[in-house]
């Protein structure tokens, strides 16, 4: 694989909550899930620290046990990284670090890939249209609550009120069995995600893109999945966040796009597949 990768805090005075790092064989991309300001989480290191830990131990584990399932490798780091906590963190609270999670590596002559949570996988095949990956653990409960938070100005006491509202709700669901599944503290959430093979014959490349990255397309409207595959291929990643940065400053009050956030960590990664494992872009 040749890999480029781009990503940026959501604000210059801000610690992205995103990580992504690959090698010649493996891609990792992590979306840690933000709170409200002075949120308690029972945790004394913050997501950016377990973020940056569950990435660095996933790749690991992707490179070194190809007799490990890909969603096995997932369960192991976060094993792995639970167990850095100490115990000075109390990993049982439901507003414990967590990350939405973007792995695939090279399994033989196929692509074996993962994807928990709102992250995306975005498949560029030689021939037929792209195939997105991702977006697999919705929480209905939650909907209203969300919509309620679009509808509110961004920056004042209604959408603080709203948006800790909705937050509390999904942290007291998720990893619950009655709402989303994410990469906290328990292993088991990994048996959750959505994974799979696609061979890499078929593959010219792939795109891996944090939420946050991914409204050039999801949000925006900004053009296709193809259009947005071609302009990682020309411009490279940091081409599509600046889009999607611009975009953001002209609507900083979230009138034309609703969302939650003016602005969010932005992450993006695109590894083209070469021979004699995929295919290369004509000339």
């Amino acid at each position: 694989m040749q890999v480029q990768l781009a990503g940026e805090a959501r604000r210059p005075e801000c610690v992205s909550e995103d990580f992504a790092a690959a090698t010649s064989e493996a891609l990792v991309l992590l979306d840690g899930s933000s709170s409200p300001t002075g949120l308690e989480s029972g945790c004394h290191h913050g997501t950016a620290w377990y973020v940056r830990r569950l990435g660095v131990h996933l790749l690991t584990r992707l490179t070194d046990r190809a007799d490990r399932s890909i969603a096995e490798c997932l369960s192991d780091a976060i094993a792995e990284t639970a167990a850095l906590h100490g115990g000075r963190c109390d990993l049982a609270h439901p507003n414990t670090p967590a990350a939405m999670v973007v792995a695939a590596r090279r399994h033989g002559s196929a692509l074996e890939y993962l994807v928990l949570g709102d992250s995306l996988l975005v498949l560029e095949p030689v021939d037929g249209p792209p195939r997105v990956i991702g977006d697999n653990q919705r929480f209905p409960g939650g909907e209203e609550l969300r919509r309620q938070v679009w509808s509110t100005v961004p920056g004042s006491a209604e959408r603080a009120a709203l948006h800790l509202e909705y937050t509390l709700a999904v942290r007291a669901a998720r990893n619950s069995g009655h709402g989303p599944w994410i990469a906290a503290a328990s292993p088991r959430a990994a048996a959750h995600a959505e994974t799979g093979f696609a061979p890499l014959d078929g593959l010219r490349a792939v795109a891996a893109l944090s939420d946050g990255a991914a409204r050039f397309t999801e949000r925006f409207g900004l053009g296709s999945w193809g259009d947005a595959l071609r302009l990682l291929a020309e411009c490279g990643p940091a081409e599509l966040i600046a889009q999607v940065r611009a975009v953001e400053r002209a609507d900083a009050a979230c009138e034309r796009w609703p969302r939650g956030k003016a602005h969010d960590d932005a992450s993006a990664l695109y590894a083209r597949l070469q021979e004699p494992f995929g295919a290369t872009r004509p000339a």
